[in-house]
């Protein structure tokens, strides 16, 4: 687990660009970091949560925001949010050495565990934004979402070098 500063990277920025355009009453960052997603939600929403598992990276974070709660995806938090976002941890590992990156087997066990934790934060009409990689088996995330009752579908993929990016949207009908 890391403890220093997060910085936010490439995933960050490409969740960004589909932030910037979202407006509303309440917003969740899940795995809130470096706190740039955060920050940026509270440009645009009335009420913004960031949570982060490790307590040292909320207390560095590069972005300062405030309504920090440090828990495992949403444990802690009994309210429903307008829009949820989270960078996920999705990357395929054999062991989770850092939470910040690792999503377990298939880059699905990880992320798993934290929607099962933010889907009751999800307002009946809101939705769940995050992105994950072609590196992981993505689709296991999009028809998890879909078991838990969300209709996801993939806004955008945006090719790296040796990866894909993709966002995908799942909404609570």
């Amino acid at each position: 687990m890391r403890d220093e500063e997060y910085s936010p990277s490439e995933d960050t920025f490409f969740v960004a660009n589909y932030l910037e355009k979202e407006k509303g009453t309440s917003a969740l960052d899940v795995g809130s970091g470096s706190g740039y997603l955060t920050k940026l939600l509270s440009e645009n929403f009335t009420f913004v949560v960031g949570t982060d598992i490790n307590f040292v990276v909320l207390k560095n974070q590069t972005y300062k925001t405030k309504n920090l709660v440090c828990c495992n995806g949403s444990d802690a938090l009994n309210i429903e949010f307008d829009l949820v976002v989270c960078n996920l941890p999705y990357l395929a590992t054999d062991e989770i050495l850092d939470a910040a990156t690792d999503g377990g087997k298939d880059g699905f066990e990880v992320p798993k565990k934290i929607f099962d934790s933010l889907y009751k934060n999800i307002k009946v009409g809101g939705k769940f934004l995050f992105v994950t990689t072609s590196l992981s088996d993505y689709q296991k995330l999009m028809d998890h979402a879909q078991k838990l009752g969300l209709t996801p579908r993939i806004l955008a993929k945006k090719k790296l070098f040796f990866e894909e990016l993709i966002l995908v949207e799942a909404k609570r009908e």
